[in-house]
């Protein structure tokens, strides 16, 4: 399996060849393996916004398939707006924190700014409980939990949500070596 780096830089040529252009979003892990957060394979590139256009969709598509007959094991929605009903939830002017994750000829990827990411990839580890991993490499300070904390409880209307919330991130502060209040 190659790197997402290497992916999206095949994907970009993949798209100048064909007079594409995309700019987009990126989360998830896609976005923690560019900025070098995490070296783990991931199997998809989540992008938050915008929607993916059609063109770009069926090239996308295309080039899983091209990937898969040269071997590799690329899915059709590897490139993919799964997580655009976050970007509603987010703190109030994560447009204005982006930075960018990857700059082709053909495709330029911004992804969230620090408080923003930690607070996708918490809400994920509360919500999935399957981002430990990603939220242990972020390795947020005991002050950015805190502040995180309080956003990540009015995430869910369940009653339990908020309970549930503040024992998944205490387990994540202890294994991170801080407790919180």
């Amino acid at each position: 399996m190659h790197s997402t780096l290497e992916i999206l830089a095949w994907f970009d040529r993949y798209l100048v060849e064909r007079h594409l252009r995309f700019e987009g979003v990126v989360i998830g892990g896609a976005a923690l393996n560019l900025l070098g957060v995490v070296s783990r394979l991931t199997k998809d590139c989540d992008i938050l916004t915008p929607e993916i256009p059609k063109q770009i969709d069926e090239a996308s598509r295309a080039f899983a398939r091209q990937m898969r007959a040269a071997g590799g094991t690329l899915q059709d929605e590897w490139f993919n707006s799964g997580p655009a009903s976050l970007r509603d939830q987010l703190l109030h002017g994560w447009e204005k924190r982006l930075q960018d994750a990857f700059v082709g000829q053909a495709i330029h990827l911004h992804t969230l700014g620090r408080e923003d990411l930690l607070c996708a990839k918490l809400f994920a580890l509360c919500d999935r409980g399957i981002d430990l991993a990603d939220c242990i490499a972020l390795a947020p300070t005991r002050a950015e939990l805190t502040k995180v904390l309080a956003w990540l409880e009015q995430q869910d209307a369940n009653s339990q949500w908020p309970a549930h919330v503040q024992a998944t991130v205490a387990d994540l502060a202890r294994r991170l070596g801080h407790a919180l209040p």
